[in-house]
């Protein structure tokens, strides 16, 4: 699980867990619902694998919105999630890029599936907020 800001720069990098986690499971792991309950100036900008953390954070977790038909849709149904769909992207697309940043770094750019590249991962995010946060105060 990756945390950025909403210019893209990185803020937390989870540790790998070992076996397959859903994105919602790994997340109520960490304790992010605990946070975000308590914390209400924050706004997270989720992915289709955090859906329902907003309502148990009081809405602090966006998702893109849910799709209610799924077989025969209404035409006025299917323009409207689309409009909400795109909506969404062009939001989060920040986020996207601060994961970008990380895949970038070679030595994630072959391994980056593998569960045993905690450190790894860990250590190149550390590097990566240090180069951003340099960066920031220079400019």
């Amino acid at each position: 699980m990756v945390l950025t800001d909403s210019a893209g720069r990185l803020l937390f990098c989870s540790p790998a867990q070992p076996g397959r986690c859903a994105d919602i499971t790994h997340a109520r792991q960490l304790g992010l619902v605990k946070h975000l309950v308590n914390d209400p100036a924050v706004e997270v900008l989720a992915d289709a694998g955090y859906q329902g953390l907003g309502a148990q954070t009081g809405g602090r977790v966006v998702t893109q919105p849910h799709r209610k038909f799924k077989k025969n849709p209404p035409d006025w149904y299917e323009e409207i999630h689309e409009r909400q769909r795109k909506a969404h992207s062009a939001r989060r697309i920040r986020v996207e890029h601060g994961i970008a940043h990380l895949k970038n770094w070679r030595a994630l750019a072959r391994h980056l599936g593998r569960r045993d590249m905690s450190d790894t991962i860990q250590a190149i995010a550390g590097l990566l907020s240090h180069l951003q946060t340099v960066t920031r105060k220079a400019g």
